[in-house]
């Protein structure tokens, strides 16, 4: 059948967005990393879907699907492009519209600008619901890294590295650095990814602190890779910094792909991100 998509991105960060909602179609692991290939497929970082809520209350189902098949539980800049996607698709006329993932229910919002802001809910901490395997609540970690794993040759991974972890929907894992340019992020990122204390891996950011209201950030998403832009690792960042007492409530953050501006006071309040949506094409697929 002809699958109907539309290519998106938030600041470089990819995805392909599905209509599940007028297409009735399931799409299979193994045909998702097909679509994922940016050789022979359509090449994303991850596979956005909006479906038919479940819960009455909400407006939308939101999905994140990783490039190498597995289902992921929150992307920021996933969940400002599938805002601009169901408007643009006549799904909805709204300027806010709440959508259900799988880790809870977010809010987004059209702003006047443009851009469009996300309430990604408030920050967890504890290890158990990152996961993270660990016998008491830190703002830092120090992380045995296994040799075992691969790197890049020529490569000499520390014996250890400090890291905060957090989850914003997705587990994170924040790591400061003096130079995000110069930081290790293709070898270090697969080995803390990958780590054992991490059962359902991790997302891991290099962040570089320019002053308390600007950050400089990479991430190496789970399943992907690095990426030009992460929504959720941007929030993750903030908060990792805000505890640690480097950074003020409001941030302006500059990634590969552009700049977010994330908002966090704090405790247990909201993170708020805001940034760009745009739509690069739309296309039809037989599968």
């Amino acid at each position: 059948m002809l699958l109907r998509f539309t290519k998106m991105h938030g600041l470089g960060n990819d995805f392909v967005l599905l209509d599940l909602i007028s297409q009735n179609i399931r799409i299979r692991e193994d045909q998702i990393r097909e679509l994922g290939d940016r050789r022979t497929g359509i090449g994303f970082d991850q596979l956005l879907l909006v479906e038919p809520p479940q819960d009455p209350d909400v407006d939308f189902r939101y999905r994140i699907f990783n490039a190498d098949g597995s289902e992921a539980e929150q992307c920021g800049n996933g969940a400002r492009c599938l805002m601009r996607f169901v408007r643009d698709r006549g799904l909805t006329t709204r300027t806010t519209v709440k959508m259900e993932t799988n880790t809870g229910n977010i809010e987004c919002r059209l702003e006047k600008d443009g851009n469009i802001t996300i309430n990604m809910g408030s920050p967890v901490l504890s290890p158990e619901q990152i996961p993270f395997l660990s016998d008491h609540s830190k703002i830092q970690y120090e992380l045995e890294l296994c040799s075992s794993l691969p790197v890049h040759p020529g490569f000499h991974s520390p014996e250890k590295v400090r890291i905060a972890v957090v989850n914003i929907g997705n587990p994170h894992a924040v790591l400061n650095v003096k130079n995000v340019d110069e930081a290790p992020v293709n070898q270090l990122g697969p080995l803390i990814e990958n780590h054992k204390k991490f059962p359902q891996r991790v997302n891991v950011g290099f962040m570089e602190v320019v002053s308390r209201c600007k950050i400089k950030l990479r991430v190496f998403e789970r399943g992907v890779g690095e990426t030009q832009a992460c929504g959720s690792g941007a929030c993750a960042a903030v908060v990792a910094g805000r505890l640690q007492g480097l950074l003020d409530d409001q941030v302006e953050v500059t990634l590969p792909g552009g700049t977010l501006s994330i908002t966090w006071h704090g405790d247990n309040s909201d993170i708020m991100l805001s940034g760009p949506a745009c739509r690069v094409y739309e296309g039809r697929l037989q599968i």
